[in-house]
């Protein structure tokens, strides 16, 4: 069982890595890496061609990191006709499902398609995605499937009719999820399914290499986001840097709202996966 909307990998620096690619291949789930022309020899080598999008020439050349990738992606799905799509950070070395506290690799498709059925129960999800690994399970951190109204970062399903774009040129997911929320959108992460993403800034290639590396301890990264949403972002120290911290609590009200004859059957759907000694 694989996701009916299509994945799209934006890859920039990455093609002896792949982690994602790499993720996605042992689960079978298809997709398409998108890069610029000048690297498409070097994953061309790696990645079979019909699985490669080549960005216009002009896109490294705009100096706003992945924003335009991030913004040629969604029209290209809505060109395709499709709902919704799945942006994946190339750096994501596998993915897990938590279940009764206790995490367990992912090696099938089967993931993204209960993530997809259950955004669609519901006519006003903007972007849903899965946890990071670091913040989900373990023995003392119980946690429900999944949450709302909160940041969905690195692998975003993202409704394609949805009247905004990214924009900016540093935390571009927090924006673009406050900005839904404020206009009383619904998003989804899933606790159920995590993420296994590298941490930024340890793996070169991707916005390493030309966003996040100004050595300013990411002070001017967490400002610009509080001069987006100064409401509800503050800039503070913590772990020897800054970082942003924002406030959720004014979003608490906005509620799912479930599509008409939609019918949840009792019981629990594994969609066919299998807990397996390896």
């Amino acid at each position: 069982m694989n996701p009916k909307y299509p994945v799209y990998i934006i890859s920039k620096g990455r093609w002896e890595s792949r982690l994602t690619v790499k993720a996605l291949d042992r689960m079978n789930v298809p997709y398409r890496v998108v890069v610029e022309p000048k690297e498409y020899d070097n994953y061309a080598g790696v990645i079979a061609k019909e699985k490669i999008l080549v960005l216009p020439e002009n896109f490294s050349k705009l100096g706003l990191g992945s924003i335009p990738v991030r913004n040629w992606v969604w029209q290209h799905s809505i060109d395709e006709g499709e709902e919704r799509h799945w942006l994946i950070d190339d750096n994501i070395n596998g993915f897990e499902r938590l279940n009764r506290n206790e995490r367990g690799k992912v090696h099938s498709g089967a993931m993204f398609r209960a993530a997809e059925d259950f955004v669609d129960r519901y006519t006003n999800v903007a972007f849903a995605g899965f946890e990071y690994r670091q913040f989900g399970g373990g023995a003392r951190r119980k946690k429900p499937p999944f949450k709302t109204n909160y940041r969905v970062y690195s692998c975003t399903l993202i409704k394609n009719d949805l009247p905004y774009r990214w924009r900016g040129r540093y935390n571009e997911d927090t924006d673009i999820c406050l900005r839904a929320l404020k206009d009383g959108w619904v998003t989804v992460t899933f606790n159920c399914f995590l993420q296994n993403k590298v941490k930024t800034m340890q793996m070169k290639g991707g916005n390493t290499d030309g966003v996040y590396d100004s050595g300013d301890n990411r002070k001017e990264f967490a400002e610009s986001l509080q001069r987006q949403h100064p409401d509800v972002v503050k800039v503070v120290w913590r772990y020897n840097r800054w970082h942003h911290e924002v406030d959720y609590s004014p979003f608490e009200n906005n509620k799912l709202i479930k599509k008409p004859g939609i019918i949840v059957k009792d019981g629990i759907n594994n969609y066919g996966m299998k807990l397996v000694e390896v």
